[in-house]
């Protein structure tokens, strides 16, 4: 087949080399061009996808992958165009942003030919495909959906940094506009994956058709909403605990021992692309849906919770240096999408805080471009808030913060026993 990927991101470009590994030529497009010319040369525009290096120094020298920023040299002719542009959500109206979609949609149709499948894998909203996809396609194009062309929704369910390991390991769900549509879509998935067998499973792993678009859109959003909505619960257990003198860890794990119980741990913050964005993406047509729309709330106030916390212990913060630890989202990945650095610093610095930022996958020059005021281990400092999980801060104690009066573990990460003497907060716990 010949197949179009458009946008070559953390997710797109995985795509288009795992479908070039399976025998296909690939065309990829992105309005980057900076991207482009670093993927014709066959190096990974970004670094920490694991496989990704190896796999584009063999397909793009072979000719099976190649980029481009022209819509016009890479939709005409292709048998399969799968679309990964973002989608993002409005942090304040919490209301989607289709801009860079529709773009992306608009561009697509203008050269669109006839008998392409053509598959969204971004996480949409319920409904999307249909009532926004569709008549964008077919008003840009002059074809027909079911005819001149098939449309699918197919979502990606992959985290970035094991993408090729994500794409055998789970079920490939699809949902198109038609009987022929989902016909279409998994003869092409099946064509460009391959699965690892899941005993585990009710049925076998593979191409799994939900027999609807819509269906396809929800299961996304409802697998990724349950997560936070499961955080957000774990976070009202562990601040009933923490102020009644629980340990929350010790119920959970008692809980959890149970078959029907699979209760997440707290934490100070739910970062990352996917979960705290895609519960906002459901509400957006669910407006009825109260308890994830708690269990968000609950979840983006955290930070400020812990913080609130430290200040009740430690008195008024003007002038104190604290430091959070972590400017990633979640521990050994170099990603602050959404990340809960941002919060922290911002509830340190509107109590009067001179905060700094330490990180040991970021450089003091990446950290700076953040906008945080890096900090190097040994230096003073009064409070400390431990907001990624990094392995490294396993092993950390109070030596390497000289002067800290108080830690504030937002992710039970750091061993108690090296903390003996010196106060310690951990989320979901009694100070």
């Amino acid at each position: 087949m010949r197949i179009a990927v458009v946008a070559l991101g953390k997710i797109g470009l995985p795509l288009a080399v795992q479908f070039a590994s399976s025998g296909h030529d690939v065309i990829g497009v992105d309005v980057n061009q900076k991207t482009v010319d670093t993927i014709n040369a066959g190096r990974e525009p970004f670094p920490g996808e694991a496989e990704l290096q190896e796999r584009l120094a063999d397909l793009v020298p072979a000719g099976k992958l190649r980029a481009t920023t022209s819509y016009a040299e890479a939709i005409p002719g292709a048998d399969a165009i799968v679309l990964v542009a973002p989608v993002f959500v409005n942090d304040e109206t919490w209301e989607p942003d289709f801009q860079y979609m529709d773009s992306a949609t608009t561009s697509l149709a203008e050269h669109l030919t006839p008998g392409a499948l053509i598959s969204y894998e971004t996480t949409l909203p319920v409904g999307t495909t249909r009532n926004r996809w569709k008549p964008m396609i077919e008003q840009g194009s002059g074809l027909k959906e079911g005819v001149d062309f098939h449309l699918a929704y197919s979502p990606e369910r992959v985290l970035t940094g094991r993408v090729f390991a994500d794409l055998r390991k789970y079920p490939k769900l699809i949902g198109a506009l038609s009987d022929e549509g989902n016909r279409r879509a998994r003869e092409f998935y099946e064509a460009v994956l391959q699965f690892d067998e899941r005993p585990d499973l009710p049925r076998p792993n593979g191409v799994w058709d939900l027999g609807t678009t819509e269906a396809s859109e929800m299961a996304k959003l409802a697998e990724t909403t349950y997560r936070d909505v499961n955080i957000g619960l774990a976070n009202q257990f562990g601040l009933f605990a923490a102020a009644n003198g629980i340990d929350v860890y010790k119920v959970i794990e008692a809980c959890n021992s149970q078959p029907y119980s699979h209760i997440h741990r707290p934490g100070i913050a739910v970062g990352g692309h996917c979960i705290p964005v895609y519960p906002r993406l459901y509400l957006s047509t669910d407006p009825d849906a109260d308890i994830v729309r708690v269990a968000r709330q609950l979840n983006a106030s955290m930070p400020e919770r812990l913080v609130a916390q430290a200040e009740g212990i430690l008195g008024d913060l003007t002038g104190q240096r604290a430091v959070v630890l972590g400017a990633a989202y979640r521990g050994g990945v170099k990603e602050t999408a959404f990340s809960g650095v941002f919060p922290t610093v911002d509830a340190l610095t509107s109590r009067g805080a001179k905060v700094l930022v330490h990180d040991p996958i970021y450089s003091d020059d990446e950290l700076r471009a953040l906008g945080f005021t890096p900090y190097a281990l040994g230096a003073d400092v009064d409070l400390a808030i431990l907001q990624t999980d990094h392995a490294e801060y396993r092993e950390l104690g109070p030596e390497q913060l000289p002067g800290v009066k108080l830690l504030v573990d937002g992710r039970a990460a750091t061993d108690p026993k090296l903390w003996a003497g010196t106060p310690r907060i951990v989320v979901g716990t009694a100070a």
